[in-house]
């Protein structure tokens, strides 16, 4: 069986140099596990690094959390569905909201519940994802402001998720003022300002982010060494936390074209070997992971000299060329992920996840 592994010891490393980063700023930042898709093993790693605050999209990974850490205060990061409601008041301590109606049900929850459910704002700065329009914000919050167990704590925004829209000073700066005019408005306390998220490290590291911008909310830069802003990664930090490991199951020479009349494949895409010289062979191998575990166009050899050149629901095709590596079947092929495959390979239970030293 393909298998995953979590290196413990870079994981630490990585968590140390961003916590010193945010500490050394004064800002609060949560880790989010949403990549680690409930995985038990993976999630108590993260629960060692004395991490107080956790934040995840769906709330069975936070029913798990809760379970295995009752104090790590945790955050629902999208807006909750209304069927959900009674399961987010119990596991998540704090909710991204956009809609009024979720948030009186929310507080009627809260009560039921007998727990006061904190809240923070979404605010719609250009990506067009969830967040409440600029021009409804004041509205919004005065009404959310009269409901009873509901605090307020913050107010936020999403960046690059969708669109890629990038942070800047523009935007951030429109939420620290936002942030400002909320509390000259109401005479109440606007704790966290989560505009910080894998995307606007950069911004900190060279100093460029507004002093208003108090939380973050990363897990792509701490698993990945994402530098999310410039779509590479942080050659400072550990990009190998997570890392594939396939077996071969077949290591075969044969043609590079294939032979008789091309129609479309199980995915609908059709190609052209005419440029391929029909006499050319070289040696191909087969994995045992498939589409139904992951895109491959979000897969990365190690061996340069390796290439993917074919997938289907359960098998991934290598050419290895001559094999100048003398690969063999049996053997193990290690690849590089990034947000993408790693979120796919977590999430697919025919992967076995490893942590590993």
């Amino acid at each position: 069986m393909a298998y995953i592994t979590l290196n413990r010891t870079k994981l630490r490393e990585n968590y140390n140099y961003l916590n010193d980063l945010f500490k050394k700023n004064d800002i609060q930042w949560a880790v989010v596990t949403k990549l680690l898709c409930g995985n038990k093993s993976f999630l108590q790693e993260v629960m060692d690094l004395g991490v107080q605050q956790v934040c995840d999209s769906r709330v069975t990974n936070l029913k798990i959390i809760k379970q295995m850490a009752p104090n790590m205060e945790t955050i629902y990061i999208k807006p909750p569905a209304k069927r959900s409601v009674k399961s987010i008041v119990q596991y998540a301590d704090i909710s991204f909201n956009t809609e009024l109606s979720t948030i009186r049900l929310l507080s009627e929850e809260a009560g039921r519940q007998e727990k006061v459910h904190k809240v923070i704002i979404m605010i719609e700065l250009g990506e067009l994802r969830e967040g409440v329009m600029r021009d409804d914000l004041l509205e919004f919050y005065s009404q959310v402001f009269e409901l009873p167990h509901i605090e307020v704590v913050g107010l936020g925004a999403n960046l690059s998720c969708l669109y890629g829209v990038l942070p800047n000073d523009d935007k951030l700066i429109q939420l620290s003022l936002y942030k400002q005019l909320i509390e000259a408005r109401f005479n109440r306390k606007i704790p966290l300002v989560s505009g910080g998220s894998s995307v606007t490290i950069p911004l900190l590291l060279q100093s460029q982010l507004p002093s208003g911008i108090n939380h973050f909310r990363v897990g792509d830069t701490l698993f990945l060494a994402s530098d999310v802003y410039n779509n590479s990664t942080f050659p400072f930090i550990n990009s190998d936390v997570i890392r594939l490991y396939a077996e071969i199951i077949e290591l075969t020479e044969k043609p590079k074209a294939p032979s008789g009349e091309l129609g479309h494949n199980v995915e609908g895409h059709t190609y052209d070997f005419s440029n391929v010289d029909s006499d050319a062979t070289s040696c191909r191998g087969l994995i045992d992971i498939g589409i139904l575990d992951v895109e491959v166009e979000h897969l990365k050899p190690v061996d340069p000299k390796m290439k993917i050149v074919g997938a289907s629901s359960d098998m991934v095709v290598i050419d290895v060329e001559e094999n100048p590596r003398n690969y063999k079947v049996g053997q193990l092929v290690e690849f590089e992920l990034d947000y993408m495959s790693a979120l796919r390979l977590l999430n697919s239970r025919y992967i076995d996840k490893k942590v590993i030293d």
